[in-house]
Protein backbone atom coordinates (compact mmCIF):
# COMPACT_ATOMS: atom_id res chain seq x y z
CA UNK A 1 0.00 0.00 0.00
CA UNK A 2 1.42 3.39 -0.97
CA UNK A 3 1.53 6.37 1.38
CA UNK A 4 -0.90 9.01 0.13
CA UNK A 5 -0.49 12.57 1.41
CA UNK A 6 -3.58 14.72 1.93
CA UNK A 7 -4.45 16.84 -1.10
CA UNK A 8 -5.02 20.56 -0.56
CA UNK A 9 -8.34 21.31 -2.21
CA UNK A 10 -8.98 24.45 -4.30
CA UNK A 11 -11.52 25.82 -1.82
CA UNK A 12 -11.64 26.74 1.86
CA UNK A 13 -14.07 25.94 4.64
CA UNK A 14 -16.74 28.47 5.60
CA UNK A 15 -14.39 29.87 8.25
CA UNK A 16 -11.51 30.21 5.75
CA UNK A 17 -9.51 27.14 6.78
CA UNK A 18 -7.89 24.94 4.11
CA UNK A 19 -9.71 21.77 3.08
CA UNK A 20 -7.91 18.50 2.37
CA UNK A 21 -8.78 15.23 0.70
CA UNK A 22 -7.22 11.96 1.78
CA UNK A 23 -7.15 9.17 -0.77
CA UNK A 24 -5.55 8.12 -4.02
CA UNK A 25 -7.29 10.71 -6.15
CA UNK A 26 -9.64 8.85 -8.44
CA UNK A 27 -12.98 9.66 -6.85
CA UNK A 28 -15.73 12.18 -7.47
CA UNK A 29 -14.35 14.81 -5.08
CA UNK A 30 -10.90 14.58 -6.62
CA UNK A 31 -12.32 15.05 -10.13
CA UNK A 32 -14.40 18.01 -8.90
CA UNK A 33 -11.24 19.56 -7.42
CA UNK A 34 -9.38 19.02 -10.72
CA UNK A 35 -12.17 20.77 -12.63
CA UNK A 36 -12.27 23.65 -10.16
CA UNK A 37 -8.49 24.11 -10.37
CA UNK A 38 -8.69 24.25 -14.15
CA UNK A 39 -11.52 26.80 -13.98
CA UNK A 40 -9.56 28.95 -11.50
CA UNK A 41 -6.48 28.90 -13.73
CA UNK A 42 -8.58 29.72 -16.81
CA UNK A 43 -10.24 32.65 -15.04
CA UNK A 44 -6.83 33.90 -13.84
CA UNK A 45 -5.65 33.93 -17.46
CA UNK A 46 -8.63 36.03 -18.46
CA UNK A 47 -8.02 38.42 -15.58
CA UNK A 48 -4.39 38.85 -16.68
CA UNK A 49 -5.61 39.77 -20.16
CA UNK A 50 -8.08 42.27 -18.67
CA UNK A 51 -5.34 43.85 -16.56
CA UNK A 52 -3.01 44.14 -19.54
CA UNK A 53 -5.77 45.79 -21.56
CA UNK A 54 -6.58 48.28 -18.79
CA UNK A 55 -2.92 49.16 -18.30
CA UNK A 56 -2.29 49.52 -22.03
CA UNK A 57 -5.22 51.95 -22.37
CA UNK A 58 -3.66 54.27 -19.76
CA UNK A 59 -7.07 55.77 -19.04
CA UNK A 60 -8.48 54.13 -15.93
CA UNK A 61 -10.42 55.43 -12.98
CA UNK A 62 -9.53 54.87 -9.35
CA UNK A 63 -12.56 52.58 -9.06
CA UNK A 64 -11.42 50.45 -12.00
CA UNK A 65 -7.95 50.09 -10.50
CA UNK A 66 -9.41 49.20 -7.11
CA UNK A 67 -11.68 46.52 -8.58
CA UNK A 68 -8.82 45.14 -10.67
CA UNK A 69 -6.55 44.98 -7.60
CA UNK A 70 -9.22 43.14 -5.58
CA UNK A 71 -9.86 40.63 -8.39
CA UNK A 72 -6.14 40.08 -8.98
CA UNK A 73 -5.55 39.47 -5.26
CA UNK A 74 -8.41 36.95 -5.07
CA UNK A 75 -7.16 35.17 -8.16
CA UNK A 76 -3.59 35.11 -6.85
CA UNK A 77 -4.79 33.39 -3.65
CA UNK A 78 -6.53 30.73 -5.76
CA UNK A 79 -3.59 30.20 -8.12
CA UNK A 80 -1.17 29.97 -5.19
CA UNK A 81 -3.36 27.30 -3.58
CA UNK A 82 -3.41 25.32 -6.84
CA UNK A 83 0.38 25.59 -7.12
CA UNK A 84 0.90 24.44 -3.52
CA UNK A 85 -1.47 21.52 -4.01
CA UNK A 86 0.09 20.39 -7.26
CA UNK A 87 3.61 20.86 -5.93
CA UNK A 88 2.86 18.73 -2.88
CA UNK A 89 1.38 16.00 -5.06
CA UNK A 90 4.44 16.04 -7.33
CA UNK A 91 6.72 15.66 -4.30
CA UNK A 92 4.60 12.78 -3.00
CA UNK A 93 4.69 10.98 -6.36
CA UNK A 94 8.44 11.46 -6.79
CA UNK A 95 9.11 10.22 -3.29
CA UNK A 96 10.95 13.41 -2.39
CA UNK A 97 8.41 14.12 0.31
CA UNK A 98 9.20 10.87 2.11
Amino acid sequence: MMDVSPRLLPWSSLDGKPCYLVGEGGGFLSRMADEMEEAQLFLAGGLIEDAQRVFAARSWTAGELHLLAVELAESLVEVRRVAKSRGARLLAVSGAGA
